[in-house]
């Protein structure tokens, strides 16, 4: 699936606010540190719907 900016976004502002590391971001996810800085990053266009629901559910439990 693709990465839309959106998520890309919403990803970083929400770590940023909760001032975790990308690796606490991993534990609470569940998803691979290296896949996370590469979205981070804006260096990964597909991504695994497994992980995409990873990391939206992650996101709708930090709203």
């Amino acid at each position: 699936m693709k990465v839309t900016e959106d998520l890309t976004k919403a990803l970083g502002r929400k770590r940023g606010e909760l001032n975790i590391s990308v690796l606490e971001l991993a534990r609470q996810t569940g998803v691979s540190r290296w896949t996370l800085d590469r979205l981070l990053h804006g260096q990964s266009e597909n991504i695994n719907p497994t992980t995409l629901n990873k990391l939206n559910g992650w996101l709708y439990e930090h709203v």
